[in-house]
This record gives C-alpha cells, sequence and structure tokens, in this order.
C-alpha cells in the first residue's frame, strides 16, 4: 500500500471523507460503521436521505457486521465475489436505519477487480472496515472523471483526495438482489 492509501486509512479511521477512485469511478468515501459519517456524506452530496448508499466491504464476513448471513453455497455469495457487482441484501436491523434509511435492505460490493485500483481499494478496507462509497457527486450530477472535477465539486468540505492520474470514465456498478431464488438486475447488466 503506498503512502497516500496508508493516509487514506488514517483519516477514514480518524471519522473524515475521503474521495478516492474506487472500483469503478471516483467515489466519496466514509466509515459506514459511524453514523456521523453517514450523515456526512448525505451532506456533501446533498443526497436524498431516503436514498441507501452502497457499502463497500473487503471479504463475505463483512456481512456479519450487518447481521447478515450468507450460505457460501447460494449463488448470490457467487455474484459478490464478482468485480463490479453490488448484492442488496435484506437487513431488517433497527440499528442500521440510518444506512438503510427505512428500505431494511443494504447493498454491499466486493472490489474484486483485476486492476491495481481494485486491489489497493480492496486492501484499504480491510484497514479501515466497511465504508460507504457513493459516486463524486452532488446527486442527480454527473460522477467526478478526474480529481480536478471531484475537488471542484467538494472543495475543503472533504479531508483527503488521492487520484487516479487520469479520466475514470467506468459505469457504476451493476445492482442485483434476490427475490425468491432468482436473480433480478436493478442497474446494468451481470457478466
Amino acid at each position: 500500500m503506498n503512502e497516500k492509501y496508508k493516509k487514506a486509512v488514517k483519516v477514514l479511521k480518524k471519522g473524515e471523507i475521503v474521495v478516492l477512485p474506487s472500483d469503478t469511478i471516483y467515489g466519496i468515501f466514509g466509515s459506514a460503521l459511524n453514523k456521523d459519517v453517514v450523515e456526512k456524506v448525505y451532506k456533501l452530496r446533498k443526497r436524498r436521505p431516503s436514498k441507501p448508499m452502497i457499502i463497500l466491504i473487503s471479504s463475505v464476513n463483512d456481512l456479519k457486521k450487518f447481521n447478515i448471513d450468507v450460505n457460501q453455497k447460494d449463488e448470490i455469495f457467487s455474484i459478490l465475489q464478482k468485480g463490479g457487482v453490488s448484492v442488496v441484501f435484506s437487513c431488517e436491523d433497527k440499528k442500521f436505519k440510518y444506512l438503510h434509511r427505512g428500505t431494511k435492505s443494504l447493498a454491499f460490493r466486493i472490489p474484486n477487480g483485476k486492476n491495481k485500483r481494485s486491489r489497493m481499494l480492496k486492501d484499504l478496507l480491510k484497514k479501515t472496515g466497511p465504508l460507504v462509497a457513493p459516486s463524486a457527486n452532488f446527486e442527480g450530477e454527473l460522477p467526478a472523471e478526474t480529481l480536478t472535477e471531484a475537488k471542484g465539486i467538494f472543495g475543503e468540505s472533504v479531508d483527503f483526495y488521492i487520484g487516479e492520474g487520469r479520466r475514470l470514465s467506468c459505469s457504476p456498478s451493476t445492482l442485483v438482489r434476490v427475490v425468491d431464488g432468482e436473480v433480478e438486475v436493478l442497474r446494468g447488466r451481470l457478466k
């Protein structure tokens, strides 16, 4: 892990906000297990308070932190292991209402892509724990594709920035859920 990512770990563990390249596009990151941090991300993004955010995790074992049990033989387990796919799980726990926003469901993604960005992000998650990671933009606007664009949106409201040095214009993650044993694609497409 390079020095910038080591600093990002420290910043995130202190309950601060970081913008960095996710496994798909630039994201605005904060601890998913800190309600105040999650609320700060909502405010910074001007995000509708009723709309949950995707949570990045380093492994399926992180789901236990949200009282979600996944049978590793289930198809959804193999889908969650794919890079670029976010999976919606039921989460009835009132303790996580600040995350599920009353929807009683949470979406998770493991950055398992083969590129360096995915590996760096997964290493970061192993050290920070689960992170909310919506795209780096105000809700309803196009995501930032460069560090300069992200800084233009959030300025000094974000505590730390990491840039890729090039334009990122990937699509947001595919979003799926399982209903009655069938995989339903909510956004994008499964490969």
